[in-house]
């Protein structure tokens, strides 16, 4: 699957379609209401490297990154050494219907 931003700087490549998409709602993602697909980072490709900045809050454990021209989040990485997950934003996928996925809700504001 391919994407990308709004003004198409920032490329988003992925493995496979999700199965599943998750809808958090923590403070951030309530205002920017991404739905986040998980996968291995060897199976994201993000290109180019260096269109995209990365936001730490919180906890300092992941970065959320977004286009540095559009500002669309494109997807999060870890901070964590060893942590075998990121994820990407869904709504980039270009023809992903997202109607048909399940939307898992994620209580990211009780953590």
């Amino acid at each position: 699957m391919r994407g990308s931003c709004h003004c198409g700087k920032v490329n988003v490549e992925v493995a496979r379609p999700p199965d599943w998409v998750a809808s958090c709602n923590c403070s951030l993602c309530l205002k920017l209401a991404p739905l986040m697909a998980y996968y291995h980072p060897d199976d994201v490709t993000i290109a180019p490297a260096g269109e995209s900045d990365g936001y730490i809050w919180g906890d300092k454990c992941i970065a959320i990154h977004h286009c540095r021209t559009c500002g669309c989040l494109t997807h999060w990485e870890s901070l964590t050494a060893g942590y075998d997950r990121m994820g990407v934003n869904a709504r980039l996928f270009d023809g992903l219907d997202l109607d048909s996925i399940e939307i898992r809700k994620i209580n990211g504001a009780a953590y």
